[in-house]
């Protein structure tokens, strides 16, 4: 029967020996990295991944256009989506996105929070080595996430050459020069998601510094694993998924 499925099917039997190696998640915690792009989120996922749970990065989100839905505040279609219930550790957009982290809390109030910090001039000299001073990933998103829809829709309406797509990477606009509205932005979602959780489950969100040396083990610790001393992994170190 196998080989008759590859034979008329190859895609649905590629399928089900990717579902099959699917680890079996670890205790019954979803894990949510709400850190902005560019602050070691696919690091994040690799390490997870390195100690054996099920993990959905950028390639997973992008198979099940997640952004896309969030963007359309279809959030009943992202966590009912196959994917979602899969998976246990997620991290990239649009877990990450301004204020997203509400309504993951509110849908699943037991689950683990991280967010990793990192100093705001740094994050924002990062975004702009990324694209080359554009904008990451689509920017129809981003000008959202970013707070730029104002301009965004003016270019949209006087400049003809200004074709954004629905749900693709097309870098459309420039981030030079705009370094104290990003980090203004970036900084008010640290302040922001801090407050959240103190005001609700302070135990549910674990902040840790980007650059700290045992930022694995305390990690690890929160969720209760042991990670060795020393232990260390960095991913992505010049590049990082356009999935705005």
């Amino acid at each position: 029967m196998i080989s008759a499925l590859k034979k008329h099917a190859p895609e649905f039997i590629k399928e089900y020996y990717r579902r099959w190696k699917i680890p079996k998640w670890k205790g019954d915690q979803r894990i949510f990295l709400i850190s902005f792009q560019r602050t070691g989120t696919t690091s994040f996922g690799d390490f997870f991944e390195q100690f054996g749970y099920p993990r959905a990065g950028y390639a997973i989100s992008t198979r099940n256009q997640w952004s896309k839905l969030h963007y359309e505040e279809r959030y009943e279609d992202i966590f009912s989506s196959q994917d979602f219930n899969l998976y246990q550790v997620f991290e990239d957009n649009p877990w990450w996105a301004p204020n997203f982290y509400k309504v993951l809390y509110e849908y699943y109030p037991e689950s683990r929070f991280v967010l990793q910090e990192r100093d705001s001039k740094a994050w924002f000299e990062s975004m702009i080595k990324h694209s080359g001073g554009r904008t990451l990933g689509n920017t129809r998103r981003h000008a959202r996430i970013y707070q730029r829809e104002d301009e965004f829709n003016e270019r949209l309406k006087n400049d003809p050459d200004f074709n954004p797509t629905d749900n693709e990477v097309d870098n459309l606009m420039s981030l030079i020069g705009m370094d104290d509205h990003y980090t203004r932005i970036y900084e008010n979602h640290i302040r922001d998601a801090k407050q959240f959780f103190a005001n609700n489950k302070p135990d549910a969100l674990l902040v840790v510094q980007l650059e700290d040396p045992y930022k694995w083990q305390k990690i690890g610790k929160f969720i209760g694993f042991d990670v060795p001393e020393g232990f260390d992994i960095h991913s992505n170190k010049s590049i990082v998924s356009n999935s705005v």
